[in-house]
């Protein structure tokens, strides 16, 4: 008889690869099924730079379709296996310095008080109807309650893919603008009051009739309409929005600290009065990086 002999193991499959949030199809894959992003969606994945997370890399992934965009920041291990989403804050600096330090208001339109405590910065539309809103809200509410404190500034941001006058509006501000500076808070007013009777068709005919009431130039209002003379201005509101991460409208940056769609009066008040204190607060402990110091054009340049 033969002797006996053990049952032969079948070989074990080989071991998967390990993942790693490294590899960028493997980064792709993942921020896909995390986000629901479909084939529709193209997706970058930057290359991993160093970060202020001890024993991790920073990973900037981009998604887009057409004109609309989102970037992420992740954070992730050196060995690739974990992946953080994460504001990062360092208590040592403002906690909207990253935002702080994005936002321009040279040439900005302006209103409210030069040197003022606390700075407004919104991104708009003349044609979106939430920005109109929000908008009349500011107008109505900001200088009568805060006639020394606040600074508002305004930035284009002309949502093009489906706004088909927004564009021809912000150009003929910026163009208004140069004519008679305060004049462009009369068209701003104006432009929004009227916004459900403008149309693509009859956008410059309409402003033309503004501009006659106020006794502006109109050969030199034409003339910079129909060259475009000011593009270049909302274009760099544009690049600055999206450096931003502003995906919708309205925007609003009070002091840096950023605040989404309509915002209620009273929500932004309470926002601007704590601003105003805190300010008071950290100036008596001796906090040098207290937000913020402001001097005209920009609330960046006390730096």
């Amino acid at each position: 008889m033969a002797g006996w002999q053990a049952p032969v193991k079948p070989p074990a499959p080989a071991a998967a690869a390990a993942k790693s949030a490294l590899d960028k199809p493997t980064m792709e894959a993942y921020i896909r099924h995390l986000f629901v992003w479909g084939p529709q969606i193209a997706v970058k994945i930057a290359d991993p730079k160093p970060s202020r997370v001890p024993g991790f890399v920073e990973v900037k992934v981009t998604g887009s379709a057409g004109a609309a965009s989102q970037e992420e920041t992740f954070y992730v291990s050196k060995d690739g296996r974990t992946i953080l989403r994460a504001t990062v804050y360092d208590v040592r600096e403002n906690p909207f310095k990253p935002d702080l330090d994005r936002l321009k208001t040279e040439f900005a339109p302006a209103y409210g008080t030069p040197g003022a405590p606390v700075v407004l910065v919104v991104f708009s539309d003349f044609q979106c109807p939430f920005c109109r809103e929000e908008a009349k809200m500011l107008r109505e509410h900001v200088v009568k309650t805060f006639p020394k404190e606040v600074r508002v500034y305004f930035k284009d941001y002309p949502l093009d893919a489906i706004h088909d006058w927004a564009r021809a509006a912000s150009i003929a501000g910026h163009c208004i603008a140069r004519l008679n500076p305060a004049a462009f808070w009369d068209y701003h007013d104006w432009i929004f009051d009227k916004q459900g009777e403008i149309n693509a068709a009859n956008v410059r005919a309409k402003i033309l009739e503004f501009a006659a009431g106020k006794k502006l130039d109109a050969l030199q209002l034409t003339r910079c309409m129909d060259t475009k003379a000011t593009e270049p201005q909302i274009e760099k509101n544009i690049a600055e929005a999206k450096a931003l991460g502003v995906n919708s409208l309205p925007t609003l940056f009070v002091n840096g600290r950023r605040l989404t769609g309509q915002v209620p009066w009273q929500g932004l008040k309470q926002i601007i009065d704590f601003e105003l204190e805190y300010q008071k607060t950290a100036r008596n402990a001796g906090d040098d990086a207290a937000c913020c110091s402001v001097t005209l054009p920009s609330p960046l340049s006390s730096k």
